[in-house]
Parts: C-alpha cells; structure tokens; sequence
C-alpha cells in the first residue's frame, strides 16, 4: 500500500528537528560539518594569543612617563636659589617662602609655593607708604603613570588669569623637551617646561602696596608697575638651576 504524500514543510522519518528555546537547530540526520567553523576559531585564538602579549607589555600605547631622574623627596622652595632674578631684582630673605606645599601620590607628585623677592632692608623695617615688591610662583609636577606631553602643548596658552593671545606665548630653546615664555600681562609672566613626565613652572610678578602708620596720610599715587618681561633671560638661568636641582 502506497502511503499518502507527506505534506509539504514536515520533515520525514530522519528529519526530526532539535528545538532550543525558540530557535530550531538544523535536522540531526542532516548535520553540516563544522569545519570551518572550528578552521575560524582557532584562528580567533591563534590571533588572541598574539595580541595578549602586545597588551600586556605595550599597555595599548599607554607607557609610563619617565621624570627623567627628578624627584620631590621635600619641598624645594626652602633652598631653591633664584640667583639671576636676585641679582637682576633684588635678593631673596630668609623667611620669604609662602604658600608653600608638598603633595606625594602613587600618580603625581607636586610642589608648589610662592616667593618673595625684595630687599632684607625691606623686610625687616616697618613699611611706610608705597612699595614696589616681586614675587616667584613655583610649581613642579612629576605625572607618574600618564604622559602630560599633549595636554602640555594644548594648554599652552592656558593661565590662572585666563587664556592669552598666541603673540603671548615664545617657544625657549635648549630647554626640557619644549619649553614657552607666557607674557600674561606687563606685571605677570610664567616660563613651562616639560621633559617627560616632569611639568615645571617659573612665574614672576610685580605689584605695589601701600601701608601707612598714619591714617591722615595721603595715599597719593602708587609706583609705575615694570614690564616684567625685561627679567625673562634671568627666568630661564633659574629654572635650568632647579632643574638640575631636582635631578641630583
């Protein structure tokens, strides 16, 4: 006895379907080889192997930053010299150093203060009336585990006091990897430099003040405050003697 013919779309005697969830596999009696599936997985492997290795040393092109032997083991600003501004300006005192301060981390290490530059006469008298004085800002940051390089060169015109016009900005020779001159305004001007991981900053200001034991004086007319700009070569002398400083 001839049997009816089987209806389309069901699957004879040795095409039973293996059901997953949702999805229906391929019916086992017709299973295709998996050759080249496994040829591709092992090429997956194969290609993982060889990349693990690049990760690992390589870090995915993120290297650690080499301070090129500088090191804040204490804060600097105590015995820092400033001989060119000294003799160009006039001679830094004893207890001239403040806001001064040391931060020691696992990614950064920064020191970072304020020093003032004028006459020991000055000092140690009481001020009466006007006075001319000038201060030196230092600041060294050593990156450990990420490289400032670019943020180095995009900030470049970036300041505390805002962002100066690139006229403002004069690139240094011989000096680190890249170094500028920032002229933020005629009283303010800051010489960076970068050589790997290390980011050092030399600023110079002038400003005047007036104090006075008597409240009748009068106030009168401040001094003319100098174009700190002419003190830039001494700048540069006393940042290549903080830096080798650092390094020793």
């Amino acid at each position: 006895m001839i049997s009816e013919p089987e209806m389309a779309g069901e699957p004879g005697p040795m095409e039973t379907r293996e059901v997953v969830g949702d999805f229906s596999s391929e019916p086992v009696g017709r299973r295709r080889p998996r050759k080249s599936w496994l040829w591709a997985l092992g090429g997956v492997v194969a290609a993982s192997a060889l990349w693990a290795p690049a990760v690992f040393v390589y870090g995915l092109g993120a290297q650690t930053p080499s301070t090129h032997g500088y090191r804040l083991d204490k804060d600097p600003c105590s015995s820092v010299r400033l001989t060119s501004i000294s003799a160009a300006i006039a001679p830094r005192v004893s207890a001239d150093v403040v806001d001064s301060g040391l931060l020691k981390h696992p990614a950064v290490d920064q020191a970072q203060c304020s020093i003032a530059v004028r006459p020991p006469a000055k000092a140690k008298q009481s001020k009466t009336g006007w006075s001319l004085d000038y201060y030196v800002g230092i600041t060294v940051t050593l990156h450990k585990e990420t490289d400032p390089g670019v943020e180095f060169e995009a900030r470049r015109r970036t300041t505390d006091q805002g962002i100066v016009p690139a006229d403002n900005v004069k690139a240094v020779p011989d000096l680190g990897d890249t170094a500028y001159l920032i002229t933020r305004d005629i009283s303010n001007t800051e010489l960076r430099v970068l050589e790997g991981g290390a980011v050092l900053s030399l600023t110079l200001a002038a400003s005047s003040s007036y104090q006075s034991e008597d409240t009748d004086d009068e106030i009168g007319e401040g001094p003319e405050i100098p174009d700190v700009s002419s003190y830039q070569p001494a700048m540069v002398n006393d940042m290549r003697d903080l830096m080798t400083s650092l390094s020793h």
